[in-house]
């Protein structure tokens, strides 16, 4: 018999679905002891730097255009992709989703449909709302002191926090369906909360589509099904929903396809996992996804975020293969399981979350500062992050925590094969 556990933490995102923390646990029969342990603690770093990143993207799209050119041109080579993050939390969370699912004899769940989403929404909603009501709190206090003239406010200047807050609004984000509005109204409130809910719908489609059609047609189709799904809008309803970014269907199922590969006991898998060049891959499509703004595809978002999607999960099984294997950790992977990279991604969901509530008024208030270009832009990278990591290891600790696996509970594993 074989057996796997996973202690959840975040969806994407960050995002977030980030899209959150997942500690795998499986126990290697092959050239290690019975008691010997693989810990994928890699996913967490993985995951903890693409949220890290995040916050540095939202710092530089928030920085003067007044600064030198070098400072300008270097920024934005280093910065422009965070949206490639988004992807990143969404293939772990394929990944993450699938792996008891490919360890198990029958191909399903472990438990029901409704279980399945009692424990998603157990693990992502509280701190979900928690920052929600945080943000529209927020508002409210930064609108009395605009009304007081204590503070100054431009509406009109560019932020992932917005102090205006309709009862529509609210709404629209406490049904998770913001994301599915058209012009900015996704990002009312706070910003990033737009990828929780394109995942959280995806997680409906998981269980309900994607596992029925892997089942019966293989990891093939069940990509191709779900690319097709998510590019209906963007070309039969004219990108109507792009903002949305319904394409990460397909990138949810790149990761479910990472995690068959990386652990399916399927003769043909087999041969995927011990053969295929994954770490070559990754680089390739590291490269395509990075120099997609030259060839075109920065004019299709979901090409160049697909690609992006590609190298993340030929990372994971190359990182993965890399582990079970026994081999010498590659300089990537010994950087994902370096123990700060580990513990960012322990409250990775919080930092995405709440960034942005810490970003946008530091903005606003050094925009409305008499300083020069160049010592704005110091103060507002050299503050944000700290205040960030502040701010959102608490709200881990409070909103988060008490929702997760309790870890106290040790699950008893058997021993599986890794071929």
């Amino acid at each position: 018999m074989q057996s796997i556990e996973s202690l959840s933490s975040m969806g994407s995102v960050p995002t977030t679905r980030l899209n959150y923390k997942e500690h795998l646990v499986i126990m290697n029969s092959v050239d290690t002891a019975p008691e010997q342990r693989l810990r994928l603690h890699y996913l967490d770093g993985l995951r903890g730097l693409a949220a890290l990143y995040v916050v540095f993207s939202h710092i530089w799209e928030m920085q003067s255009k007044d600064l030198p050119i070098l400072w300008m041109n270097l920024s934005e080579k280093i910065f422009k992709y965070g949206s490639f993050s988004v992807s990143i939390f969404i293939v772990l969370s394929g990944y993450c989703l699938m792996l008891p699912v490919s360890r198990s004899q029958s191909g399903h769940l472990p438990r029901s449909f409704p279980d399945f989403l009692k424990r998603r929404a157990r693990r992502i909603l509280p701190p979900y709302y928690a920052a929600l009501v945080l943000s529209i709190a927020l508002g409210v206090l930064i609108t009395v002191l605009i009304n007081l003239q204590l503070v100054t406010w431009d509406d009109d200047l560019w932020g992932h926090f917005n102090r205006h807050s309709s009862v529509f609004d609210v709404l629209l984000h406490f049904f998770l369906i913001h994301n599915l509005t058209l012009g900015d109204r996704l990002y009312h409130i706070n910003g990033p909360m737009w990828s929780i809910a394109t995942e959280w719908q995806i997680y409906f489609f998981f269980p309900l589509l994607l596992l029925p059609v892997w089942r019966n047609f293989g990891l093939f189709v069940v990509v191709l099904m779900a690319f097709a799904i998510g590019l209906v809008p963007h070309y039969l309803l004219s990108g109507l929903f792009d903002l949305a970014a319904p394409w990460y269907l397909g990138l949810f199922a790149l990761g479910m396809v990472a995690a068959e590969v990386g652990f399916s006991q399927k003769e043909s898998l087999v041969k995927w996992r011990n053969r295929f060049p994954w770490g070559a891959m990754t680089a390739i499509f590291s490269f395509l996804a990075l120099s997609s703004d030259r060839v075109g595809f920065s004019l299709i978002g979901w090409a160049s975020e697909s690609l992006a999607g590609l190298a993340a999960a030929c990372l994971i099984v190359c990182c993965t293969q890399c582990l079970t294997a026994g081999k010498k950790p590659i300089p990537v992977l010994r950087l994902l399981q370096s123990s700060w990279a580990v513990g960012l991604g322990g409250f990775s969901y919080s930092l995405y979350l709440t960034h942005v509530l810490v970003l946008t008024p530091l903005n606003q208030y050094l925009n409305a500062s008499d300083l020069a270009p160049v010592t704005t832009a110091i103060i507002l990278y050299g503050v944000t992050l700290p205040l960030s990591l502040l701010l959102g290891y608490g709200f881990h600790l409070k909103f988060e925590r008490p929702f997760m696996s309790d870890a106290s509970q040790k699950p008893k594993l058997e021993p599986i094969e890794i071929r």
